[in-house]
């Protein structure tokens, strides 16, 4: 719970990046909003986390309340990871982050991924952009909750 979290000040943007300021929480989110939901597919990620900064994150982004998990009935060991309302409020964020990397960072070649990103962006303005995914992700976090059941 945040209440229980020694910030290191009453700066906003200070106790964001205590939250999710390390080099691996951002990539995770970004990845539940890739449609990777479980401890496997986390791992397959290009960046290469490993086990245990995995462990330590996905534990950490619970307590702040940014990610939860269900396990399906009859599928006890597998843990299937989602959003909550703060994590997915942190799309349009990430969406400037990609926008200021692009514009500042020059990179011989693009992942895919970011390529598609700016192109509908360019196709249908940023605010668009991020209401689309925000609501894209809500329908297939309602639909991968109701499989829990």
């Amino acid at each position: 719970m945040l209440k229980d979290v020694n910030f290191r000040s009453n700066c906003p943007l200070t106790s964001l990046i205590d939250m999710i300021g390390d080099k691996w929480s951002l990539i995770i989110i970004r990845d539940l909003f890739l449609d990777r939901n479980t401890y496997t597919e986390f791992l397959k990620s290009p960046e290469g986390i490993a086990t245990n900064i995995l462990v330590d994150r996905l534990k950490k982004l619970q307590s702040f309340e940014l990610i939860s998990y269900f396990k399906k009935v009859g599928d006890n060991k597998m843990k299937y990871y989602y959003l909550t309302d703060k994590g997915i409020d942190l799309y349009s964020m990430i969406c400037e982050m990609s926008l200021w990397s692009k514009k500042h960072l020059k990179f011989r070649e693009m992942h895919p991924l970011g390529v598609d990103l700016f192109n509908r962006i360019e196709k249908k303005g940023l605010s668009c952009e991020i209401s689309d995914t925000i609501e894209a992700y809500e329908n297939k976090r309602e639909n991968l909750l109701s499989e829990a059941n």
